[in-house]
């Protein structure tokens, strides 16, 4: 119809045939699309901060950790 794929009729059903993102890729196509990669940084250490918390927790190398602090 036209070249526009807002305006398509049969972009909903591309977009319904298309594969489905996983949440990393979808979240990375936020961030471009909406270019919030401000927000890349904070999400990282955020990650990096519970996986330290997670670590800490449940293994032993908790007296290790902590001695980082």
């Amino acid at each position: 119809m036209t070249d526009d794929p807002k305006r398509d009729p049969n972009s909903f059903e591309a977009a319904q045939s298309a594969p489905q993102l996983s949440f990393t890729a979808e979240f990375l196509l936020f961030l471009r699309d909406n270019k919030k990669w401000w927000l890349l940084p904070i999400i990282l250490i955020l990650g990096l901060l519970s996986l330290l918390v997670i670590a800490a927790a449940s293994t032993g190398a908790a007296p290790f950790i902590y001695s980082i602090f």
